[in-house]
C-alpha cells in the first residue's frame, strides 16, 4: 500500500492579499484525506507547518518582503518533507502561497541526490515565479521561488538542498504561463528553462504539451515534482486564488495535466498552492485541487 503524507503550510507572507493561510484547511474540509484513502492509499495527515501571520511581523527588506520569516517556514517544511521521503512516503504539500515551493522542491531534490539522481520539475502556473529581489516590482516573495530553486533568487531560499541549485533549467518545465512582466520575460528567456504558454496549449493541445513536458522533466532524472498553482486554471473554474488571470486551463485541461502525470509513474511529490478561501465560492477551488490530487495519484475515469 502506497503511503502519502499530507503536509499543510498556512503561509501567507509571500503575496499581497491575505487568505492563503486558510488554504490547507479548505483542502481538508473538501475531504482530501478521506478521498485519497478511498483510492487504496495509506494517508497520514502530518498537520500544519507553523507559519506566522504578517500582522505580527515586520516585512523587512522591501525588495523581498518577509523573506526571513518565509525562510524559517520553508526550513521547517524542508525537514518535514525530507522526513516523509525517508519514511517511504510521498509528501503532498498544501498551501499557502507559492513561496513554499522553494522548500518542497528542494526536499525532493535532496532525496534524489542521495541516489545520485537529479530532480525534474513541472511548474504549473499562470506566472513564472522567476523574479528576484532586483527585478521584482512588488517585492512579493511568492513571485520568486522558482528563481531560488534555480539558484538566482533570494539567497535565503536558495540552498535548502545544498550549495548547488535544487533543479537545473534543462530539467525544468513551466506549463500554463500567461502573465509575465517585461523584465521577467527576459529572465525566463535567458534561463533556458522550457516554457509552454497557454498559446502553446491552445495550439498543440494539453495532451501533447504534457507529453513533451514529462519527457523533458524525466530525461536523465530520478523522477519529477509537480508544483501546481491553482491560478494556472481559468478563474471560471478556480475563482479562489489571489492572482487570477483570464484565459487559463479549463476544468478538463487541469485534470489532463495530473492524469498524464499519474500515467507516467514518475511523480515524486507535488504541491497544490495559492488557494484563498476568502476569495472563493463555496470552496470550489479547494474542491478542484482535491480532485486534481486524486487524478495525480491514479484515479481514473474508467
Amino acid at each position: 500500500m502506497k503511503t502519502v503524507h499530507i503536509i499543510g503550510v498556512p503561509l501567507d507572507l509571500g503575496g499581497n492579499r491575505r487568505g492563503t493561510d486558510m488554504g490547507p484547511s479548505a483542502f481538508r474540509i473538501a475531504g482530501l484525506g478521506e478521498q485519497l484513502a478511498k483510492l487504496g492509499l495509506r494517508v497520514v495527515d502530518k498537520g500544519d507547518v507553523p507559519s506566522p501571520i504578517p500582522e505580527r511581523k515586520a516585512f523587512g527588506d522591501p525588495h523581498k518582503r518577509y523573506v526571513k520569516d518565509i525562510a524559517r517556514v520553508c526550513q521547517r517544511l524542508f525537514q518535514t518533507s525530507l522526513a516523509s521521503f525517508s519514511e517511504g512516503a510521498m509528501p503532498i504539500v498544501l498551501g499557502g502561497d507559492h513561496s513554499l515551493g522553494a522548500a518542497s522542491v528542494a526536499a525532493a531534490s535532496a532525496h534524489l541526490r542521495k541516489q545520485n539522481k537529479p530532480l525534474g520539475l513541472i511548474w504549473v502556473d499562470a506566472h513564472g515565479d522567476m523574479n528576484n529581489p532586483g527585478s521584482s516590482e512588488s517585492g512579493n516573495v511568492h513571485g520568486m521561488p522558482l528563481a531560488a530553486l534555480l539558484g538566482t533568487g533570494p539567497a535565503e531560499l536558495a540552498h535548502f538542498a545544498g550549495p548547488a541549485p535544487a533543479v537545473q533549467p534543462r530539467h525544468t518545465v513551466l506549463v500554463g504561463i500567461r502573465n509575465l512582466d517585461e523584465i521577467e520575460k527576459k529572465i525566463v528567456r535567458a534561463s533556458k528553462v522550457h516554457v509552454f504558454t497557454m498559446k502553446e496549449i491552445d495550439r498543440l493541445g494539453i495532451a501533447e504539451v504534457m507529453s513533451r513536458a514529462i519527457a523533458i522533466a524525466s530525461k536523465g532524472t530520478g523522477g519529477f515534482h509537480v508544483s501546481y498553482d491553482l491560478d494556472a486554471c481559468d478563474p471560471t473554474v478556480a475563482p479562489g486564488v489571489g492572482t487570477p488571470v483570464k484565459g487559463g486551463l479549463s476544468y478538463r485541461e487541469a485534470h489532463v495535466v495530473m492524469e498524464t502525470v499519474a500515467e507516467s509513474g514518475l511523480l515524486t511529490s507535488f504541491d497544490l498552492v495559492e488557494v484563498n478561501p476568502t476569495l472563493d465560492i463555496k470552496n470550489t477551488t479547494a474542491e478542484l485541487g482535491t480532485e486534481l490530487a486524486l487524478s495525480a495519484l491514479g484515479k481514473s475515469i474508467l
